[in-house]
């Protein structure tokens, strides 16, 4: 279903993310994240003088580069435009990533490692979102296939981790049938 009709409005800002996942032949995959940021009017800015409607503010760019655990064997950041000259000097910051794995507390070990004044909200943001879904997705099916073949008997990481990946829910009932737990089955609390 579509959204509503707006108001009469006027654009103002316009966020691009893009990413994108690629096997490489070595047998890592890279991820790639693009962030541009423009404004549809012309303003003042103090270390790059006028930016232009349509000329990025920030145009940002990042690599991961990880194994099929998503464990982080390189990273490589790179600021195009940013609104202050210094925005590019925090790159080296993202070095501090290397060996994490994109699993539960991710999002805490990024932050304590490159959140706030020790790197950019922009590039912090694509990594702890679009970027790691992006390598969910690209990643998954060597995963799937990996683990279908080591059954181990657990049920799939996937499960309970979105409404329609439910344990309770008919595309696990359908898919994992074997995992699927009826909603009269569930624990309730007390």
């Amino acid at each position: 279903m579509p959204l509503s009709e707006s108001k009469s409005r006027e654009q103002i800002h316009t966020r691009d993310i893009q990413c994108q996942g690629f096997k490489r032949e070595d047998g890592l995959y890279d991820i790639e994240g693009r962030l541009v940021d423009t404004k549809t009017y012309d303003f003042d800015n103090v270390d790059h003088g006028v930016i232009k409607s349509g000329q990025p503010i920030h145009h940002m760019l990042l690599r991961l580069t990880l194994d099929e655990e998503l464990r982080v064997h390189d990273i490589e950041v790179s600021t195009e435009s940013g609104p202050f000259n210094i925005c590019a000097d925090i790159a080296p910051s993202f070095e501090k990533l290397k060996g994490l794995t994109i699993e539960a507390g991710w999002r805490r070990r990024v932050l304590e490692r490159v959140g706030g004044v020790r790197g950019c909200t922009h590039l912090t943001d694509m990594l702890l979102g679009p970027m790691a879904v992006t390598a969910f997705q690209t990643i998954a099916a060597a995963r799937a296939r990996r683990a279908s073949a080591d059954s181990d008997g657990n049920p799939p990481r996937l499960i309970d981790t979105c409404h329609a990946l439910s344990s309770t829910g008919p595309v696990v009932k359908r898919d994992w049938p074997e995992f699927h737990v009826s909603e009269s089955d569930e624990i309730k609390p007390d």
